[in-house]
């Protein structure tokens, strides 16, 4: 009698796709480099976050890869107790966050290092990199996902008060509009 196999692994929900346009950025998040695209054209000059090959605000496509210096701001988070998807199930609680970077685009990413108590909108985060298991088959580089974490936590040097100070302004004065989001025609925010 034959063995009987296992059937298909679990499909894992964590692991992004990886294509040939976004290979840079996973190749320099492997390296513990966060980039971000920034757009080239006259008049516009803005930085944008997830990686888009057009200019999400003038539609240009002169956009190139640039590194993002890796601090944020906490602009909101929601604590997940309960997640059945595979592997996030074995993780929980664990924090789902939006920050602001401080290049100006907005990031879906996780907080780690911060018990929920710590957290404050407007407290200064910085980039670590979380390397996915098994991500990749033997012999290829890793994937690494960006998360944050307290810059004392992160780094040996944690950023300057003013930097700190800075990061919680920006969150202050953007009020509901990101400038990562032009405002739209007629005058409101986003």
């Amino acid at each position: 009698m034959a063995p009987r196999s296992a059937g298909p692994p679990a499909p894992r929900f964590e692991i992004p796709e990886v294509d040939a346009f976004t290979v840079p950025y996973w190749e320099a998040a492997a390296r513990g480099r966060l980039l971000i695209r920034r757009c080239r054209a006259a008049g516009c000059g803005l930085a944008h976050h997830y990686p888009r090959q057009f200019c999400p605000r003038c539609w240009s496509e002169d956009v190139v890869w640039e590194a993002a210096s890796g601090r944020a701001a906490l602009y909101t988070w929601s604590v997940v107790h309960v997640n059945d998807l595979p592997p996030f199930g074995g993780r929980v609680p664990y924090t789902a966050a939006v920050v602001d970077l401080a290049e100006g685009p907005r990031m879906m990413t996780e907080v780690v290092g911060c018990h929920e108590g710590e957290l404050r909108i407007g407290m200064a985060l910085t980039v670590r990199f979380r390397e996915v298991e098994g991500a990749r088959p033997p012999g290829e580089p890793h994937l690494s996902i960006p998360v944050f974490g307290a810059p004392s936590d992160a780094v040996p040097e944690a950023p300057s008060r003013a930097v700190t100070q800075a990061a919680e302004e920006a969150v202050t004065a953007r009020g509901v509009r990101s400038p990562s989001r032009p405002p739209r025609k007629g005058g409101g925010g986003s």
